[in-house]
């Protein structure tokens, strides 16, 4: 009894699991239906468009998500419309067009295109197109001269204000040294009466104490010291170089002497009216006496009497003389110009170590040092930065240069050559040190093979292997000492992928010590059968190479939002 309890209970479930099962398949079956796929044309020529067509079933409140990018490879797809809504009795009906191509001539399949539909996906049918060649007959096209090369200004950076601001100080700090140092400025009032005969001296000097205000302010003493000092500065240019600071005495004895002496053939009268005035300057100012104006007046006329006397008694200059004069002359002269050169140069220096003081506590010295001798990094770093798309799908990335494309066809197989599609852009090498390379490979995929990898679902790519695959090319070029770490890494408008970083060291020709340098590699596949990836090297231990790594990383973008026009050399 229990027995047959038991086969009846396993009948139950086993019924059940059959319904179950059943149920799913037809639910499977049904769901299936809801998405369907239709092109307009199974045959293009090379270059012409395809509308592929997507139509999906669905319910009101159904959440549907339709293909997005470049998942018709190997067609390449130029546009998508916007999704069409139309109601079915209960239900909606959605559709959205595609407009494929392809540049290549052959035989492609369209591979099943995954739709989702509340977090279900549904997959359309693989279509079958084929691409045929243009016949062109050149024996009744019309030939055309090839178009010359079309030169784009260079777009103008602001090197220019900068020289103008230069040449603004520059000529600034020449006119403020002609103007204070090196111009011939007019002579004042001293200056031109320094440059007058002695003789003219003592009269013009007699003439303004005329025109004085010290007889009438009754200030003897002031006039007398005046007075007396012009007698004795013609004397002491003249005729006996210590006049000023000799006493009256010792003057007038010295006079005497030069006179016994027939040096100077001085009368006596001469030499007495001297003794007279001065010893009478002497009373006015140490014992305060006061002469009477006519005593003063008479006292003036002398002194212009004797100063007459002197000048008549005094020899001519030699020819010696006149030469010795004219040759302190123009040693005075170059001993002028030696202390304005002196003077010019002390100033130069201190501007330019100034200067460069100031925008080093500014900028910091290091930089300013860079800007004067120049650096590398820094150029590229401040340069005209190019922002373009290299490849297809294309990789958007902003560099100091333009990459320059690249073919390395011939390191390929003729069978690989048919399989992969290979472009590569660099500039610069590993043995630069700096250096940035894109590389987009694309494998070509037969339709069975295209088939099974859409239902499995995953990449053909493995990141980690083809990492360390390009470390050994690494090797294989002379880096050595290499540290590698890895990460993930998340582009601007969120692609992932894998960033492999790190430091080497570089064996350079000609050099007997390595040099020390980083690397960062990113490798994308977000497509399943295309590889993207960037390598960027760089100076270890350069804050402007950083920075240019910093800013090309951020930059990195594989489906931006807005297309801009590719730039490729």
């Amino acid at each position: 009894m229990n027995y047959e309890l038991q086969i009846t209970n396993l009948d139950k479930t086993k019924r059940r699991k059959i319904l179950l099962t059943l149920l799913f398949v037809v639910c499977s079956l049904l769901s299936f239906s809801q998405v369907t796929s239709e092109i307009d044309t199974t045959k293009i020529r090379i270059g012409e468009q395809i509308n592929y067509k997507i139509n999906v079933e669905a319910d009101s409140t159904a959440v549907v998500v339709f293909p997005e990018g470049q998942t018709f490879l190997p067609l390449e797809a130029v546009e998508a419309t916007d999704v069409d809504t139309t109601r079915k009795d209960s239900k909606y009906k959605l559709s959205r067009i595609y407009k494929l191509t392809q540049f290549d001539s052959g035989s492609y399949t369209i591979p099943r295109q995954k739709i989702i539909i509340d977090e279900k996906p549904f997959f359309t049918d693989p279509l079958r197109v084929d691409v045929g060649t243009v016949e062109v007959d050149t024996t009744k096209q019309k030939l055309y001269d090839i178009k010359p090369i079309i030169e784009v200004e260079k777009s103008g950076s602001n090197w220019w204000k900068w020289v103008l601001g230069i040449l603004a100080a520059v000529a600034l700090v020449a006119f403020l040294l002609w103007w204070f140092i090196w111009r011939q400025k007019p002579l004042t009032e001293e200056e031109e009466i320094a440059l007058l005969p002695p003789y003219d001296r003592a009269k013009l000097a007699l003439k303004k104490l005329d025109e004085s205000q010290y007889l009438m302010r009754s200030e003897v003493k002031e006039y007398y010291s005046e007075l007396t000092m012009i007698i004795r500065k013609y004397l002491d240019e003249k005729v006996y170089d210590r006049s000023l600071e000799s006493t009256t005495d010792e003057l007038i004895q010295r006079l005497q002497l030069l006179k016994e002496g027939n040096q100077f053939p001085f009368t006596k009268e001469t030499i007495h009216n001297l003794e007279t005035i001065l010893k009478r300057a002497d009373l006015v100012k140490f014992a305060k006496s006061a002469p009477d104006t006519a005593l003063i007046e008479m006292d003036r006329a002398t002194i212009e009497k004797e100063i007459e006397s002197v000048k008549a008694v005094l020899p001519e200059p030699t020819e010696e003389e006149k030469l010795l004069d004219q040759k302190y002359k123009e040693e005075q002269e170059r001993k002028k110009k030696r202390r304005k050169v002196i003077i010019t140069v002390a100033i130069s220096v201190f501007l330019v170590i100034a200067t460069f003081v100031g925008f080093g506590i500014k900028y910091g010295f290091e930089y300013v040092k860079d800007t004067i001798i120049g650096h590398e990094s820094k150029e590229l770093l401040e340069g005209e930065w190019v922002e373009s798309a290299y490849g297809f799908p294309p990789v958007w990335i902003e560099t100091p240069r333009v990459l320059k494309r690249v073919s390395l066809d011939s390191a390929l197989t003729k069978e690989a050559q048919q399989n992969v599609k290979l472009t590569t852009f660099m500039y610069g090498t590993l043995l630069d040190i700096f250096s940035v390379t894109v590389n987009n490979t694309t494998l070509n995929i037969p339709p069975q093979q295209g088939q099974q990898q859409v239902e499995d679902d995953k990449p053909l790519f493995d990141l980690l292997q083809i990492s360390e695959a390009s470390i050994k090319g690494f090797e294989e070029k002379g880096a050595m000492d290499i540290i590698v770490k890895r990460d993930q890494f998340i582009t601007p408008n969120a692609a992932e992928g894998l960033k492999t970083y790190g430091t080497f060291g570089l064996k350079m020709p000609n050099k007997k010590e390595s040099v020390d340098a980083e690397y960062v590699m990113l490798l994308f596949s977000n497509q399943k059968n295309v590889l993207q990836q960037v390598i960027i090297t760089w100076p270890q231990d350069d804050d402007y190479a950083d920075k240019i790594v910093e800013r090309i990383l951020n930059s990195v973008e594989l489906n931006p939002e807005e297309p801009a026009e590719e730039k490729q050399e």
